[in-house]
């Protein structure tokens, strides 16, 4: 092949024209990525890192309705940081059980320590009625009642439900007056059970004293109402 001015081409010369078609097919071929190829590639190396951080969880704090809505500005000025409220706990977690509540002690009173804050006092013995006083259960089962309130120093604070007559004369000394009587349960048919008859005993100044007479046959009366009465005249 020969040129314009009659001569052939040199080798150099095609050799140089070949290298200079190669380069530029290789520029063409040779593209840059694309930009969300590069940031795929850059999350895809900090996916691992974000995996490793554990994910906290923020507390969950109940309503605290015994706030005041309503704050002084001396309070404002407190610095916001401090610890997590107690009934805050972290999410997920159960909540904290409430505190049992603690059961205040009966009272005591002196009358066989038996409670008798609710008694209201007895004027006349002989307008007391049952139901008005204190249930409470004695010695060996025996259900009683207490009524009024003790007198100053009165000897009837050593008594319990269900003494017979014997104990509790012993305690208290003999009455001033005493006597026998029966109840509406004498007249039930086939009734053997107690509280047919009584036996009431009268103490000046202190009140008085009812016995009741035991199941069955027995003869025997045992101590199942308490009155007390500063003001009892001492007879029947």
């Amino acid at each position: 092949m020969k040129n314009s001015s009659g001569k052939s081409p040199s080798v150099s010369s095609l050799l140089l024209a070949s290298l200079l078609v190669a380069a530029l097919s290789a520029c063409g071929s040779n593209q840059s990525k694309p930009e969300s190829d590069a940031a795929s590639a850059k999350a895809a190396e900090k996916a691992p890192e974000l995996a490793a951080k554990p994910v906290e969880s923020k507390p969950v704090c109940k309503a605290d309705s015994t706030k005041s809505k309503a704050k002084s500005k001396t309070s404002k000025t407190k610095a916001k940081v401090a610890d997590a409220p107690a009934d805050c706990f972290p999410a997920g977690s159960v909540a904290a059980p409430a505190a049992a509540p603690v059961e205040a002690a009966p009272p005591q009173s002196a009358s066989g320590n038996y409670d008798l804050s609710k008694n209201k006092p007895v004027t006349d013995s002989t307008k007391a009625e049952a139901g008005q006083g204190t249930m409470v259960k004695g010695l060996n089962d025996w259900q009683g009642e207490i009524s009024g309130v003790p007198a100053a120093n009165s000897r009837f604070t050593k008594l319990k439900i269900g003494m017979s007559q014997q104990q509790a004369t012993d305690i208290v000394g003999q009455p001033t007056d005493q006597g026998a009587y029966v109840t509406g349960k004498a007249f039930i048919p086939f009734y053997f059970g107690s509280d047919k008859t009584r036996w009431e005993m009268v103490f000046k100044g202190q009140g008085r004293l009812i016995f009741s007479n035991q199941a069955g046959f027995g003869s025997g009366h045992y101590l199942t109402w308490i009155i007390h009465n500063a003001n009892e005249g001492g007879y029947r």
